[in-house]
């Protein structure tokens, strides 16, 4: 269980630098769009497209966190 619970870590961590390249992107396409091809929604809108990454992280690191947890009380 050990090895699940941190396997479930580790996909937490991937999909964060994941959701920062991709607020990052959404970010920049963002500001070229407001300058150049005259999109109206301000620039934190891009943010928005953070909320399922972090419900997603949220939801790895409790797994691997209750995975740690049985580890220790079945130890």
């Amino acid at each position: 269980m050990k090895k699940l619970s941190v396997c479930f870590w580790v996909l937490a961590v991937l999909l964060s630098d994941i959701m920062c390249a991709v607020v990052t992107w959404n970010y920049c396409s963002m500001l070229w769009g407001i300058k150049y091809a005259g999109y109206s929604a301000p620039v934190s809108t891009a943010f928005l497209l953070a909320i399922p990454f972090v419900i997603g992280i949220a939801i790895l690191y409790s797994f691997g966190a209750v995975l740690q947890k049985e580890v220790s009380i079945s130890a």
